[in-house]
């Protein structure tokens, strides 16, 4: 549907607005996945139930931008899975964000850090985690066209946090966020904890 304005200024709320549908478009979409396909992460068992993944409001105001430092020379970064192993991640980028008056900083990893298809991994803890999201954290993944540069700015979408599929079945095995990734604030966006319905 077309809104019409009077004045030739756009109204940032028009922009909060679709962006606001184009998120609950994409969690039905999601919830319709996880509902009914068989790659779904959600046991057989608990699919006929499944009426659609738990999720905090949209927050257009963590939608943060944040700044990169690119890592030229990237470190392994071994982080302990779900199963008891490790696996070996190499941090490329750290993005510094402000958030309640405060400085945060958040990294991404890759497993192949010249491959320019693999999305950059962002896993999270914050004060949620364990209460109201999942206890083993949640997942950001970026796609940035080409390399990330010092100072060049990103959009950190916290709406867009998912949980790994292993807080669903234990047949996955998820990376779990290292202690570098564990924010001191509450991130109340995107997916909340889920559990079966009984």
């Amino acid at each position: 549907m077309t809104e019409t304005h009077d004045s030739s200024e756009s109204d940032p709320s028009d922009d909060s607005a679709a962006y606001v549908a184009e998120l609950r478009a994409n969690r039905e979409e999601k919830d319709e996945f996880f509902g009914s396909h068989p790659q779904s992460p959600i046991p057989p068992e608990h699919r006929d139930s499944f009426d659609g993944l738990a999720y905090f409001d949209p927050a257009p105001d963590l939608r943060v931008e944040a700044t990169v430092t690119a890592h030229d020379d990237p470190e392994p970064v071994p982080m302990e899975t779900t199963a008891g192993n490790e696996v070996r991640y190499v941090r490329v980028v750290t993005f510094a964000f402000e958030l309640g008056g405060e400085t945060h900083e958040v990294h991404g990893y890759k497993q192949r850090p010249d491959d320019d298809e693999e999305p950059i991994f962002v896993p999270f803890r914050d004060k949620t985690t364990g209460q109201e999201t999942y206890r083993g954290g949640r997942y950001i993944e970026l796609h940035p066209e080409g390399d990330l540069a010092d100072d060049e700015t990103v959009v950190l979408d916290f709406n867009l946090a998912y949980t790994p599929f292993c807080a669903f079945s234990e047949t996955f095995e998820c990376p779990l966020p290292p202690e570098e990734n564990w924010l001191e604030t509450a991130i109340r966006a995107g997916e909340r904890d889920w559990s079966p319905s009984e």
